[in-house]
């Protein structure tokens, strides 16, 4: 079964195109599991916890990587392979991808011991479609206000990063994409949420026609 990953920036939209794509899918009578990463386990969401905290110590960018990928291969064994196995499509709200992105081209991590780490992790298991919502800072910004004015969480550890830091993040999810066009899909985040889903469902078909995909 389809294992599709979903990258952006914060305020992207990934969360909402999951939801829409989930319900289009078990519309058609598929099973489908939605989880997320960092996290998707307790183990994991518990590492989530130590990665995002905005008290206490920080960690330095090793540490903070290391925990990335302990929190991914707990994942991967726990929830993502056994749902595969059963037959169930899973869609993961980031995956290996986040970690170059913002491990690499942001931090500045040396790349191939980053990739090394990823494979590690997922234990032979990759996303077959990555989807990129992409989104310019300043959009992902207004975004994230107004959520907080809704009463939404405030910003974590990462999200407080400078703006040249998640323009780097950026510009590190447009350079796989475009290193990888056939497993990156690219959708404009500033389309409403019933036109990406109309376009990701026209990508995703042509994709996965051999999969029975429900156009």
């Amino acid at each position: 079964m389809p294992f599709i990953s979903f990258e952006g920036l914060d305020g992207s939209g990934k969360s909402t195109l999951i939801k829409n794509l989930k319900a289009h899918l078990e519309g058609a009578g598929l099973k489908v599991v939605v989880t997320r990463e960092p996290g998707g386990t307790p183990l994991a969401e518990d590492l989530r916890g130590l990665i995002l905290r905005t008290e206490h110590e920080a960690p330095v960018a090793a540490t903070e990587i290391l925990l990335y990928e302990a929190s991914r291969a707990q994942h991967v064994a726990k929830v993502i392979q056994p749902a595969l196995r059963e037959g169930r499509w899973v869609l993961c709200d980031r995956f290996s991808e986040s970690t170059v992105a913002f491990q690499c081209f942001a931090r500045g991590v040396n790349r191939p011991e980053v990739e090394w780490l990823n494979r590690f992790a997922e234990q032979g298991t990759r996303p077959e479609a990555v989807v990129l919502l992409d989104l310019s800072v300043e959009a992902s910004r207004l975004r994230q206000t107004g959520r907080q004015d809704q009463g939404g969480q405030s910003r974590d550890r990462i999200e407080n990063e400078a703006d040249e830091f998640h323009n780097r993040v950026r510009n590190g999810f447009l350079a796989q994409a475009k290193a990888e066009p056939e497993r990156w899909i690219v959708l404009d985040a500033e389309l409403s949420q019933d036109q990406l889903l109309q376009v990701l469902l026209a990508a995703l078909k042509k994709r996965f026609a051999h999969e029975g995909f429900p156009g």
